[in-house]
């Protein structure tokens, strides 16, 4: 075996060869690619702290139980951040799509993984070793796919999350990773990765961090101008919202105009009205969104039914953004599923939207050439007749959201039926102009996508050059 050679054409971290007294407790081949191997052996040259000699202490959460939600969950008014992996992420906490608990289930349940400012946060499933710190002010919790480490310091803190952050902190922590379909750091192997500090890793990140902002900074910009000219092209000049005096919070209603329809004071707000004949004057005709789509509730897929991969996607409120589907973190469900629930299956150009939560009336569109079926609590809007970017666009205008939570029910967890979505009254031009607005809106997102995509190729090239540094 020992003359036995692989032909030099072939990739030598793909194909390589082993002796018995070369292997450690672990069987994978990722553990003993070759790369990977001599990385560590430069970085182990280094004589490097691990990290678990920055830990003054460490714990993970938990996910409560969605099918109980009011014992757990809470909105943002009243809430505590509940992180998952995807607000863990190499520039930061990304608080945009973050859940939020109870005060009762951060002091109760989840005490023991509270997050305070200056703690380290790492996850360990999905995104592994992804690194954050936690800002100033800041009180959170977070479940199990993470862990929260106590410091004692936000500056080591600081220094930890840029190099967990670099290629080198993701190549080490990722080849400690086990498992199958969905590997995950456990506590020795994350508490194992070596540690070189070198000040000039937080100043290189601190460098990209800063470019980042300036670049969402102008695709915030760009994406802001979307709803001016939008209401331009519709010719709507809407009303300005009343100030939140005692004045204006006060109304008279008629009893004529409450018969057989709500009784909740929001619904009734004269702005509301205003609103509605600002639309009647606009260039076009103006009706309810079940004259141009159909709609589609999604079904109770049962979590017992949950994968870790599979061909069929479940996709779930956490999956709509705002004009776009991410697939990203999604859920799994058993192949045949596809087929045997045809009447949710997501097609190509099919607008998803949030009937509940945190991200409830955000519209996406789903471009996905996976087959995919969507949960409860989240609706398929079925263009007919319509532009399905227009629509879109549309409904995510800052005031077709007002609207959209205008017709929800109220509560500590609005939501939103399809009976409500449906007789939401639009502006629909003709379809040339429809496809018009769609192309300049398309044109001004994917300039500020590019903008965005800069910070990538940034922290690529920061990677590169905190490698440099660290080990030549």
């Amino acid at each position: 075996m020992s003359s036995y050679t692989i032909s030099p054409t072939l990739n030598k971290n793909r194909v390589f060869i082993l002796q018995k007294s070369e292997l450690e407790k672990r069987f994978d081949p990722f553990f003993y690619v070759p790369d990977l191997l001599e990385l560590e052996k430069k970085v182990l040259a280094k004589k490097p702290k691990k990290l678990r000699n920055y830990v003054k202490g460490l714990a993970s959460g938990a996910t409560p139980k969605r099918d109980e939600e009011d014992k757990y969950y809470s909105d943002k008014e009243n809430g505590i951040p509940f992180l998952r992996v995807q607000n863990v992420t190499e520039f930061g906490l990304d608080l945009s799509d973050v859940k939020f608990i109870n005060k009762e289930t951060h002091e109760g349940y989840l005490k023991r993984s509270q997050i305070s400012e200056g703690d380290l946060i790492v996850t360990i499933t999905g995104r592994i070793a992804s690194a954050a710190v936690a800002p100033k002010g800041f009180i959170g919790n977070t479940n199990q796919h993470s862990v929260v480490i106590k410091t004692g310091s936000k500056e080591v803190s600081e220094k930890l999350a840029s190099y967990l952050n670099c290629s080198i902190g993701q190549k080490l922590a990722n080849r400690l990773a086990t498992g199958g379909t969905r590997p995950a750091l456990d506590y020795p192997a994350l508490l194992s990765i070596p540690i070189i500090e070198d000040k000039r890793i937080l100043q290189i990140t601190d460098k990209v961090i800063a470019q980042k902002q300036k670049n969402e900074a102008e695709a915030d910009k760009l994406l802001s101008s979307i709803d001016d000219y939008l209401l331009k092209k519709l010719g709507i000049k809407l009303p300005e919202p009343p100030e939140n005096t005692l004045k204006n919070r006060m109304f008279v209603t008629n009893i004529s105009e409450l018969s057989g329809n709500r009784y909740d004071p929001n619904y009734h707000q004269k702005f509301f009205q205003d609103v509605f004949s600002a639309f009647e004057k606009g260039k076009y005709e103006y009706s309810q969104i079940r004259k141009y789509a159909s709609f589609q509730a999604g079904y109770a897929f049962k979590s017992s039914d949950y994968l870790e991969q599979s061909n069929c996607l479940l996709i779930t409120i956490k999956n709509i953004r705002q004009n776009q589907i991410d697939i990203e973190d999604a859920t799994y469900l058993p192949d045949d599923f596809f087929e045997q629930y045809k009447e949710f299956q997501i097609r190509n150009n099919d607008l998803l939207i949030a009937m509940t939560g945190a991200t409830i009336g955000k519209v996406g569109i789903y471009n996905h050439p996976n087959n995919s079926l969507l949960n409860q609590r989240n609706g398929i809007i079925k263009p007919d007749n319509i532009n399905s970017i227009y629509l879109m666009s549309l409904l995510n205008l800052s005031i077709f959201q007002k609207l959209i939570l205008r017709n929800s029910n109220g509560g500590a967890q609005p939501n939103i039926s399809e009976t409500d979505i449906m007789r939401i009254s639009i502006p629909v031009p003709p379809l040339d102009k429809q496809k018009e607005i769609a192309e300049h809106i398309t044109s001004i997102r994917q300039q500020a996508q590019q903008l965005k995509d800069k910070t990538k190729e940034l922290l690529k090239k920061a990677s590169e050059e905190i490698e440099e540094i660290l080990i030549g």
